[in-house]
Order: structure tokens, then C-alpha cells, then sequence
């Protein structure tokens, strides 16, 4: 996604000169003696009196969660997340930059214009959109970004960068999925230009989530300051996973590993025996692994 479309293509020249790889000490290489966390906590609903005492109790030192406590427009608080840091966490906001769900607070505005694509599959709330379009960056990426900023999240966890294989290549006449990849990699890079101004207080990370191919798109890692990468080793739930793609995300999460940023591995397993091996593969990686139920709505136990 090199050309993005052409008002996005011209926001980084609006941006600061430096990128959030310059001014972001998550995106260089870990230094020798530095460790990644050993474990994280994923949760996505379920917080109990739709408060964080559950997160901020929770061993894990590291915890994503979803920009709002209900999925819709009841976004955490700045004194939310500092209660978290408080307790020694780091925090990441989760949202969607490749998709649109029926229940976000933006969907009505976004249902409004040409951005919503195909559904997706199994998922009969969600949607794939135009994401390289200047109106999803105005209507979706933006505000959520400034939320996540404002309320001082130390990051942003972004899910679905696979829409660039899953778009129905029939509703977007002229694109590839080359092209689409590209588009993707693009919006990636824009993320990380926009929030590099806010870098120079504080570090503020860019972890997509998946697709650790797009690695291999000209300025994609150097954007990145890690990766969220789900079902490397079980699929959903206790399968092994031994389809030729596994080894394939394996071998670019690696990639992206060796590059020195941060790798939040999540597998979905119930019986102790594989979460057990789980577990054992992340530390023999050096990944910072969690194993957890596919519905991602309760505290559960960190690796040992």
C-alpha cells in the first residue's frame, strides 16, 4: 500500500521528521542485558463491573485491552489506565484498523459512505473496509488514536491487517492482493508517523497484530515495535498447528524478533498438556507468550 490514496499519501509530509522508530526506544534493538516481558494477559470483554481492578491485579506485567470497556463508545479513562500503571502494567489499546464492527460507535458514520466492503466470514458484525481511504483515516484511525493517546495508553494493538487477503478483490476494481498488501503496510506507516509526535514524552508503541509477512514490505519494521501474533504453535482450540502457513508466520515472527521488537504471542489451548508445551516453545523463542480462551473475556494464568 505504498499509495495509500492520495490525501494519505501526503500525511506524513504534515507530520513530524522523524519517524516513531527514530524517537521510540521499543523500536530499536532490545540491549543485551534488557528482557522482554515473560508473559501478558489479552482480554477483550468480560471486565467484571466493567472496571480493570481484574487486569490490574493480574501477575502479567503487560496487558492489551480494548480501547472501550463495552466495545462501543465507553472508552477507559486516563485515570483508568494510570491506576494500571500504578500496578506496574504496561498497556496496549486494541482496535481494529482493517475492519468495521456493527456495534463501534463509528460504524453508522462509516456505513454512511463507500468504505464497507464484504462481510467476513463467521463474523456477521464485522466488516472489511477501504482502509487506505482518507475517510477511514479521518472517521476511524485518527479519533481512535488520539483516544488511545489521550488516555494514555502506551500503545496501540491493531487487529486485522489480513483484510488485504480477505477483501473481495471484485468490490475493489484495479487492486491486487500485492497491492492491497502494500496499501496495508502503508496505512501501518502513517499510524506510526502520526504518533511519533507524542513519542518524545513518552514511548508509544505500534503492534499490529498477524500478517508478520508484511514484513517483508519496504518500511514496515522499521514502522512496527513489535507484533501480536496468535496460534503459532494450537490453533482455535488445541489443534497443532502444521498447516505450511504456520511455519511460514513462525519463520517471519522470528524475523521480526531477531529485528529487537517485541513479539506478544497468544495460542488458544484448554488442555494443560499443550499449554504446557505452549509455553515452553515461547521461552525457548524468547517470546513474550500467553495461553488463553479463544473468547479473550477473563483473567487466566500466565506461563510458569
Amino acid at each position: 500500500m505504498r499509495r495509500i490514496g492520495p490525501a494519505i499519501a501526503a500525511l506524513p509530509l504534515l507530520l513530524a521528521a522523524c519517524t516513531q522508530a527514530d524517537a521510540d526506544p521499543l523500536g530499536e534493538p532490545l540491549p543485551e542485558d534488557a528482557a522482554a516481558p515473560d508473559s501478558w494477559l489479552y482480554q477483550l470483554s468480560g471486565y467484571e463491573d466493567d472496571a480493570l481492578d481484574a487486569v490490574a491485579a493480574a501477575p502479567q506485567p503487560t496487558a492489551v485491552i480494548d480501547l472501550a470497556r463495552d466495545g462501543g463508545d465507553g472508552y477507559w479513562t486516563a485515570a483508568e489506565i494510570t491506576a494500571l500503571h500504578d500496578a506496574g502494567k504496561t498497556v496496549y489499546a486494541y482496535f481494529s484498523m482493517g475492519s468495521i464492527e456493527t456495534y463501534r460507535p463509528e460504524y453508522d458514520a462509516v456505513a454512511a459512505t463507500d468504505l464497507v466492503l464484504n462481510q467476513w466470514g463467521d463474523w456477521p458484525d464485522e466488516y472489511f473496509v477501504k482502509y487506505w481511504e482518507q475517510e477511514w483515516w479521518d472517521l476511524v484511525m485518527a479519533p481512535r488514536l488520539d483516544q488511545a493517546i489521550d488516555a494514555g495508553f502506551d500503545g496501540v494493538y491493531l487487529d486485522v491487517p489480513n483484510a488485504y487477503e480477505e477483501i473481495d478483490l471484485a468490490l475493489v476494481p484495479g487492486e491486487t492482493r500485492e497491492s492491497l498488501a502494500r496499501r496495508m503496510a502503508d496505512l501501518v506507516i502513517a499510524t506510526d508517523e502520526y504518533t511519533a509526535e507524542y513519542s518524545a514524552d513518552r514511548p508509544f508503541a505500534i503492534l499490529p497484530q498477524n500478517s508478520p509477512e508484511l514484513v517483508d514490505q519496504d518500511g514496515y519494521l522499521d514502522a512496527i515495535d513489535g507484533i501480536g501474533i496468535e496460534e503459532l504453535w494450537f490453533l482455535n482450540a488445541d489443534t497443532p498447528c502444521d498447516e505450511e502457513w504456520c511455519a511460514g508466520n513462525l519463520d517471519n515472527t522470528r524475523a521480526i524478533h531477531d529485528a529487537g521488537k517485541l513479539v506478544l504471542a497468544v495460542d488458544y489451548a484448554a488442555d494443560p498438556a499443550n499449554k504446557a508445551a505452549a509455553c515452553a516453545h515461547y521461552a525457548e523463542e524468547g517470546f513474550t507468550g500467553a495461553v488463553a480462551g479463544v473468547d479473550l473475556d477473563a483473567v487466566y494464568e500466565p506461563c510458569h
